[in-house]
């Protein structure tokens, strides 16, 4: 391998390796992000409950104050039951400052609801975006666990494969050097017999030269030729 191609190799893993940091580190992050978010969401709702709590004690300030205004103007009219008229106009004076008083927790009353209203929708919209995210995160967890495995899974096949490769190369040359050995094994028998003599029998042999029928053989030819 030339020296460029190793450059260009390690240049390579430089890279895949910063991406993993940066992948690892962004999968941190979100942590960190979806964390931070559940806690603005915890935090909204203790105001929420804080502005319903608000709205309830609004709430029953304006039905004392309507409870308060008919009696005074049931006050009122025995007054004028009875002619005092400036008692009667008294009565009115503070029920005039209890109207007052009620057209201010009405539109306290009315920005409190408001405010329920519009909090209620955005922690509503915002939960549903949060259990998406972590769903989403919990997919990207997976997925990342599950090809980490693959990487590992791939280098080890990898590794074995070559070892594979190097067993079977192994294998092959013993099983040369054995035919090897046994090609020497029969020639050096081969030239014995030739010295002994045992190869021109083997041939004579094989030529049919040489060689005495048995007496059973005669036997059965005579009976062959008298049919």
């Amino acid at each position: 391998m030339s020296w460029n191609k190793v450059v260009t190799a390690l240049k390579g893993l430089v890279a895949e390796t910063g991406e993993n940091i940066a992948d690892k580190q962004a999968l941190r992050i979100m942590d960190q992000e979806l964390r931070e978010a559940t806690n603005d969401i915890a935090k909204a709702k203790q105001e929420l409950t804080k502005i319903m709590a608000k709205r309830t004690g609004v709430e029953r300030s304006i039905s004392d104050l309507q409870s308060k205004i008919t009696s005074h103007e049931d006050m009122a009219g025995q007054a004028l039951d009875k002619g005092d008229e400036q008692l009667a106009a008294d009565i009115c004076e503070r029920i005039a400052s209890f109207e007052s008083d009620l057209e201010t927790e009405q539109s306290m009353l009315q920005s409190f609801s408001n405010s329920e209203s519009s909090l209620k929708s955005n922690l509503k919209k915002a939960e549903a975006r949060l259990k998406s995210l972590k769903q989403q995160q919990d997919i990207l967890k997976a997925t990342e666990a599950v090809q980490n495995a693959q990487g590992v899974v791939a280098n080890r096949f990898s590794g074995s494969s070559s070892k594979m490769n190097s067993a079977m190369g192994s294998l092959e040359r013993i099983k040369a050097r054995q035919q090897e050995r046994q090609d020497r094994f029969a020639a050096a028998e081969a030239l014995a017999e030739e010295e002994n003599g045992d190869d021109l029998d083997r041939r004579m042999k094989a030529a049919g030269i040489g060689e005495h029928t048995s007496k059973k053989e005669d036997i059965l030819a005579r009976i062959k030729a008298k049919k």
